[in-house]
């Protein structure tokens, strides 16, 4: 057998998201000596980038501090600020003012995925390689143990494991350190936390799950910069999550629902909640007459302070949401992730390329002392909601210095086995808006796989579905899946697990919410996958 082919860099950044990219920038800026390379599994940049996404732009400021000349394609000043509590499902409260950390002055409103394919043009002009549709199956080691790059996964193998016509070996690319960006849940990151057991003086990670779709209105329907969020109908009260309406120019709107994964019901949908939730008179009066230009989903890493696992390894860091440094009460991340990137460049630049400190140096700086200051209120919502506002306006105003901090606990745990879990009373809505499900969305999506490549979506008991969690849970992931991957059918051979890979669109809530952990969601080819236009 020939051997891979090889590439070497001094780095190899794995995503390009807005820590990758700004950890790739800074290094060219400091030392324009140092080799770097950005690997991205997605088609085209920005292509599997989600996000609300308001965005501070303090960090975007000291990375590129003439930006505003000539912005990004989506750069929308926020005007006004909206907070609602949604009663029930034909009534609201308007707060008076918004909660502190929902306060946008001097944000804008971006699309993220539009926000990276901006980046990534002036990464490479500093001298940054940017490969997308090259997806990073795995980590590889030396012979002392210690990460020294990834593999590229290969391309054009069928779904029984033979090569096609147009099979490629992936090559190996080595690096003195490599960087991982991948985002939220990233699976070397999964895998290396493991490995290393990164995690293993803090508190178990924990998620939400976004949900969102760009919508054209008509004309005259929009106000642009007009930021509203809202808590309350369709969730239960035991059920963290609410939405938000993000008014672009050109009048369009990102419209956005995000639910805590953490929630007991084993009957609930987060899909059928979004579309609940868009029939609210708040809302509907809004999207009527309108259309659906993009959709996707994504999970959002929620866990914080005390989820934030050990970021430094042999040969290796974590940046951006592969650490996990969204701050769940502003709901924004993307600032964070761009102040890790630049920090970490600043870290190895001084150390001559040592990944010891990192972790040191990042729980000494702004970006951990953000999370540290709100550390207790996504949890304070394990209560139900009015305990969490309650904790909520506590932690604000006390400025997060509780002598406590609260505990995480794993979202695969908290689903209630059937018949366990009382439902409370929800109002039915007929949902009229699309899409009306969840093939519709996929379809918005623009998600593409080649039908013959292996299944990336791995089952390591396919009878536990049939058997055990069909009678204790009633095969949940039918539900929590936003694209309809799982499906239980019936045929000549009995009741089985049928995964409709072809449909994912690489939210990792699978991965996730599973109560038995035996879903593990890994890269398929190179390119496969959602391409969303500016969500």
């Amino acid at each position: 057998m020939s051997e891979r082919e090889t590439m070497e860099y001094d780095l190899v950044v794995v995503g390009a998201g807005p820590a990758g990219l700004a950890f790739a920038m800074r290094t060219k800026q400091l030392n324009p000596e140092i080799s770097v390379c950005v690997i991205e599994k997605a088609s085209t940049i920005g292509a599997q980038i989600l996000s609300g996404a308001v965005i501070e732009t303090a960090p975007l400021d000291r990375l590129l501090p003439d930006w505003r000349k000539a912005p990004p394609p989506v750069c929308v000043p926020v005007t006004k600020d909206e907070f609602w509590w949604l009663k029930d499902h034909q009534s609201g409260i308007k707060a008076p003012l918004a909660p502190p950390q929902m306060n946008n002055h001097g944000n804008v409103i971006v699309s993220l995925g539009a926000l990276c394919a901006w980046l990534a043009p002036q990464a490479e002009a500093l001298g940054v390689d940017v490969f997308p549709g090259y997806a990073a199956a795995e980590a590889l080691f030396d012979e002392s143990g210690a990460v020294n790059g990834v593999r590229i996964g290969d391309m054009g193998i069928a779904r029984d494991g033979a090569h096609k016509p147009g099979y490629t070996e992936g090559i190996d690319i080595r690096a003195k350190v490599t960087v991982l960006a991948e985002g939220c849940r990233g699976h070397i990151s999964k895998a290396l936390i493991k490995t290393f057991d990164l995690d293993a003086e803090s508190d178990p990670q924990t998620y939400g799950i976004g949900i969102k779709e760009l919508w054209q209105l008509p004309a005259g329907r929009g106000e642009p910069g007009k930021v509203v969020h809202t808590t309350g109908w369709p969730l239960a009260n035991d059920t963290y999550g609410g939405s938000f309406l993000y008014h672009l120019d050109n009048d369009r709107v990102a419209v956005g629902f995000v639910v805590g994964l953490d929630y007991p019901d084993p009957n609930f949908s987060p899909f059928e909640a979004f579309q609940q939730f868009k029939h609210h008179p708040n809302v509907k009066g809004l999207l009527e007459g309108g259309n659906i230009v993009s959709a996707g989903a994504r999970a959002i890493i929620e866990g914080g302070f005390q989820s934030l696992p050990k970021v430094e390894m042999p040969g290796a860091i974590l940046i951006g949401d592969s650490a996990g440094l969204v701050n769940v009460p502003k709901i924004k991340g993307t600032h964070q992730a761009i102040a890790s990137g630049m920090l970490a460049a600043e870290h190895l630049v001084a150390t001559q390329l040592n990944p010891v400190g990192w972790d040191a140096k990042l729980r000494g700086s702004a970006v951990v002392a953000e999370l540290k200051s709100v550390r207790n209120i996504r949890p304070g919502f394990n209560k139900g909601l009015w305990r969490g506002l309650i904790n909520a306006a506590w932690e604000t105003v006390t400025g997060g210095k509780s002598p406590w901090t609260l505990k995480n606990h794993a979202d695969w745990s908290s689903l209630d086995k059937l018949g366990q879990y009382e439902a409370p009373k929800n109002d039915y809505v007929e949902r009229t808006l699309a899409p009306r499900d969840r093939l519709a969305s996929v379809y918005f999506a623009a998600t593409e796989h080649d039908e013959d490549q292996p299944v990336h979506l791995k089952v390591a008991d396919t009878s536990i579905c049939v058997d055990r969690c069909t009678t204790e849970y009633g095969n949940p992931c039918q539900r929590f899946c936003p694209a309809g991957v799982y499906e239980m059918v019936e045929d000549d051979g009995g009741r089985r697990l049928q995964i409709n890979a072809a449909n994912c669109v690489h939210c990792k809530t699978c991965d996730i919410k599973d109560p038995y952990q035996i879903i593990t969601w890994v890269t398929p080819e190179g390119g496969s996958g959602p391409n969303y236009q500016n969500l």
